[in-house]
């Protein structure tokens, strides 16, 4: 024999995801449910100027910088989460455009020393003929 029990609430899909400031991540759904599924964790170096990049964003430990000491948001030596704010972007947009511009200028000098070589090739083979 099989039981139903009845919670109360009718069938509701994922409607989206919500991180509040201490890192509890939490499933809302469209029947006005909201589950916790589990809890961000951070971690704290002694250095975090001994880190070594590995990546544009991604950093790894080294012994200059110590071990990892891992805790919730909100602890005694860690920061809280600010859910749904946009980290400013760590790109220099005046030293990318003129990287941008040198490439271009490389590349039409390029092109333009391709165009004369082809021309003094040609007009070599005019004059052996």
């Amino acid at each position: 024999m099989t039981t139903v029990n009845q919670d109360g609430f009718t069938s509701g899909r994922l409607d989206g995801l919500e991180i509040d400031a201490s890192g509890t991540v939490r499933a809302n759904y469209t029947n006005g449910q909201n589950n916790p599924l589990g809890k961000i964790v951070l971690a704290n170096f002694n250095n975090q100027n001994g880190l070594k990049q590995i990546g544009n964003a991604t950093y790894t430990e080294t012994a200059v910088s110590g071990a990892a000491s891992v805790g919730e948001a909100g602890a005694e030596g860690f920061g809280t989460i600010l859910s749904g704010s946009l980290e400013r972007s760590n790109v220099d947009i005046t030293e990318e455009l003129v990287n941008l511009i040198t490439a271009q200028r490389n590349f039409q000098a390029s092109a333009k020393a391709i165009e004369t070589t082809t021309t003094l090739t040609q007009t070599i083979i005019n004059i052996r003929m």
